[in-house]
């Protein structure tokens, strides 16, 4: 017996794998046991905690014996030897791996919710299990995160079969393991304490790992081809981000804006990724027909929106809009597009009434954020919250002008505006479900 519980043993295994430190590790647990072993590598290595779904194919007869395994990303290990031995039939193989695949997704949904996996493109991937016995799971969490993007697979276990490594294949680039016994029946028998961890330790360990490390934020400069001009921007994605935000700035503005910058930090830190770019050129920002050209200014928002979805850190990704004053009209011409699938809009001090008759038309959830001493502007969101057909709030926040600038005032916004576009973005994920 080796370890007291998974705690002990993903300790000891972290002291294994202080040589990846600072290498822009991924640490993947295999839930549910190899999610406690993987905690403790992570905190150890200081590097963000995700889960590797996989499930095992058990012998119909004999499930606790795998003749196989599944993963995220339709990856698919058979052990044909023993789908042999065992007598399986194709038909069965079939209906086992039919029933682990819808289990596969609800664990998905169960654990990760609406947060989307940690990308592994160019990274390190260390890939932790309590321990190893056939080497099915552990293969296809190999080529899952391959599959992923992966630059660099370790696969770590506490303890493993002497000859471990073989049964692996070289799908891992290295392998670590703190024990290799040559009497080796199961991985429990090497553990003082070996319960099954509930689905809630899951959860709470990657909440956990989020909270203390928080997401890691990847900033590009980004250029957006816009029908002629290219167009400058500020992209910012957090690991396993929900969702995306693109910000239409008011007249006089830009991407520079210090008060949207302000809640596009708030957003990235609840794991939502912003794109804050320039809806003009220089040259164009001069003109002011350009500046109220709303149909324009919305077009450019569009086709931004079309551009982050052919990106592979933002594909996929729920959009939302965050219109300011008169980017708020732009937001909303947008979203009332009939091919634009905007899953929520959010309006800040906006100009809704710039956006016309396009009111009725927008589908998407919108909230009105209009600071309480800022009268006009008040008065021009309460009449477009009418006109408004589709899920709509007006939010007044006391004391607030139209800048926002008072002490809180803009705090408020931002906490008003994560939440909204966090539940909106929970409830289209789900729909692609």
């Amino acid at each position: 017996m080796y370890f007291a519980d998974r705690t002990d043993a993903g300790r000891q295994l972290a002291a294994r794998l202080v040589h990846l430190e600072g290498h822009d590790v991924v640490v993947l647990g295999l839930p549910r046991g190899g999610v406690p072993v993987a905690a403790e590598v992570a905190d150890a290595l200081g590097a963000p905690l995700d889960i590797c779904l996989v499930r095992k194919l058990g012998v119909p007869s004999r499930p606790e014996l795998a003749m196989g395994a599944i993963g995220e990303g339709g990856v698919r290990v058979v052990n044909e030897q023993i789908v042999r031995d065992a007598g399986v039939a194709a038909r069965d193989l079939e209906a086992v791996e039919e029933r682990e695949r819808t289990v596969l997704a609800e664990r998905a949904r169960a654990y990760r919710g609406s947060r989307r996996p940690v990308p592994l493109e160019g990274r390190t991937a260390v890939v932790v299990d309590d321990g190893l016995a056939t080497g099915a799971t552990a293969l296809a969490a190999c080529r899952a995160v391959r599959a992923g993007g992966a630059a660099r697979i370790v696969l770590a276990v506490p303890v493993a079969p002497h000859d471990w490594t073989t049964r692996v294949g070289g799908e891992a680039d290295e392998t670590v393991a703190v024990h290799t016994p040559a009497g080796f029946a199961a991985v429990g028998q090497f553990y003082q304490r070996f319960d099954q961890t509930p689905d809630a330790e899951v959860v709470a360990l990657l909440d956990r790992s989020r909270e203390e490390h928080g997401p890691a934020v990847r900033h590009t400069a980004v250029r957006i081809p816009a029908d002629g001009p290219v167009l400058p921007g500020d992209l910012a994605v957090p690991d396993g981000a929900a969702g995306l935000v693109l910000f239409a700035h008011g007249s006089g503005s830009s991407r520079h804006s210090p008060r949207n910058r302000s809640v596009a930090a708030a957003l990235n830190r609840a794991g939502l990724g912003t794109l804050l770019f320039d809806l003009l050129t220089e040259a164009e920002a001069g003109d002011r027909s350009r500046v109220f050209d709303t149909p324009l200014l919305a077009e450019r928002l569009g086709r931004a929106a079309a551009w982050t979805s052919g990106r592979a850190e933002t594909e996929g990704l729920p959009r939302g809009y965050f219109g300011a004053s008169t980017g708020a009209a732009a937001a909303l011409w947008a979203a009332a597009a009939p091919d634009d699938d905007v899953a929520a809009v959010v309006s800040r001090g906006g100009r809704p009434d710039l956006a016309g008759e396009r009111l009725a038309g927008v589908r998407a959830p919108t909230l009105l954020i209009v600071g309480g001493r800022d009268d006009l502007v008040l008065d021009l969101n309460r009449r477009a919250e009418a006109l408004l057909r589709c899920e709509s709030r007006l939010e007044i926040v006391p004391g607030a002008g139209h800048l926002f600038e008072e002490p809180g005032t803009l705090e408020e916004v931002a906490e008003l505006a994560t939440a909204w576009f966090t539940r909106h973005f929970g409830a289209a994920a789900g729909k692609d479900q």
